[in-house]
């Protein structure tokens, strides 16, 4: 770790040196090999003695190019690309990225589609938060949190394996529909897990909501006013940690929010302890929303049958018939042909607002796409909040803000 101090003037010795000094500085690099930085960022922080006065994030040490990569492949086959976003929500990513095709086509997919998204999206932003509150405990000292919570999340990679047939880039979500119905027995091991999962969560909480070492490194750390998260554009529960209650669930509903009932939790400081306290309440929340979905789970299909020219056919039909075969080879090859035209649309993922702007000319491949990644946008407030921290609140603001380098290098 290089460090490059730079020292009064020289000119300033005399009689009156004590008086004309200023404070020693020292220019000192945080990342991008650290583990408290959560991935591959950087920070380049001026220090004084232990307090810090200027701190810059440095990103795009990934490279990873998707938008690019988006203009250069099929609307279908950048589905698995959005899985490396946010890789501990892929199926949220997925949910996101389709129904804004969807919507540039204009296309409605079925209730029982809507319901089974809603209900991954839910056991996604636990899994989300589950990483992002156990990586938050040890970073302050907290190890048994992360234990814990990495138990839980093993209980979810087994749903989502019998899902999806993959645990971590599950790729499930499709434009018109998902790539498979729920198997016989899922909602009855969801629901098993909601039933296990709830004292365990309040088991969690209980280790740091009143831990006097936890309120002491987060209580008054990294505060954010409502002002300052509005003017950064902070989304999901960093904005709500400074008393916004934005939650597009609830503001803009997509996908059939608007049928379920759940509470929106909002700060009332906004330091890292409020973000803390939101996170919480917001895993009791997707545990009420999983349980509404699966009292009136609906019947029917689980993708568009207006989705035939974007939606593969079964295999079984490719196998038998010439004309599901022609229409796979064209859908493989060419990709969907989609109108031309341009669309926005954002979902409430666990990290914040997830948007994707899509301009089409036609034909299978997107003109243009750009990606509004929650974790790059709440990155950005790190220089103002930063500002007369200390170095070990730095890593407390860090894990306060709970982000992921793979969507804020897109």
């Amino acid at each position: 770790m290089a460090t490059e101090m730079t020292f009064p003037d020289s000119a300033a010795k005399g009689a009156n040196a004590e008086q004309e000094f200023s404070p020693e500085k020292m220019s000192l690099s945080m990342g991008p090999s650290h583990p408290s930085t959560h991935g591959v960022l950087r920070l380049q922080m001026e220090i004084d003695g232990e307090v810090l006065t200027k701190c810059d994030p440095i990103v795009g040490y990934l490279h990873r190019g998707d938008e690019k990569i988006a203009e250069n492949m099929t609307y279908n086959q950048f589905v698995p690309y959005t899985d490396r976003l946010d890789y501990l929500a892929p199926l949220a990513n997925n949910m996101a990225y389709a129904i804004a095709v969807e919507r540039l086509v204009k296309l409605e997919v079925p209730a029982r589609c809507q319901a089974i998204r809603v209900l991954t999206a839910e056991m996604a932003r636990i899994s989300a938060h589950l990483m992002g509150l156990g990586a938050f405990g040890l970073d302050v000292g907290a190890w048994t949190v992360l234990v814990h919570s990495l138990n839980q999340r093993e209980h979810l990679y087994k749903l989502f394996e019998e899902l999806t047939g993959a645990r971590f880039t599950t790729s499930y979500t499709r434009i018109g529909g998902v790539s498979r119905d729920v198997p016989a027995g899922w909602l009855d091991g969801v629901k098993a897990f909601c039933d296990q999962f709830e004292p365990a969560l309040e088991e969690i909480l209980a280790l740091l909501t009143r831990n006097k070492i936890f309120l002491d490194r987060t209580v008054g750390v990294g505060v954010i006013t409502k002002a300052d998260a509005l003017a950064y554009g902070l989304t999901g529960p960093n904005l709500r940690g400074s008393g916004v209650a934005l939650d597009l669930r609830k503001d803009k509903p997509y996908s059939g929010y608007e049928q379920y009932e759940f509470d929106v939790p909002v700060g009332s400081t906004g330091d890292s302890y409020d973000r803390y306290l939101c996170r919480g309440e917001e895993m009791r929340q997707s545990v009420r929303i999983i349980r509404q979905v699966l009292a009136k789970f609906p019947g029917g299909d689980w993708y568009a049958k207006d989705a035939r020219k974007i939606f593969a056919p079964p295999k079984d039909k490719i196998l038998t018939s010439m004309e599901e075969l022609i229409q796979n080879f064209m859908i493989v090859t060419e990709g969907p042909q989609i109108p031309a035209g341009e669309v926005y649309f954002e979902a409430e993922n666990p990290k914040g607002v997830l948007g994707f702007f899509i301009v089409s000319k036609g034909g299978g491949v997107p003109w243009r796409m750009k990606i509004r990644s929650p974790s790059f946008c709440n990155l950005s407030i790190l220089p103002k909040v930063c500002a007369g921290a200390m170095i070990s609140d730095v890593v407390t603001l860090l894990g306060s803000l709970d982000f992921v380098m793979g969507e804020c290098d897109r």
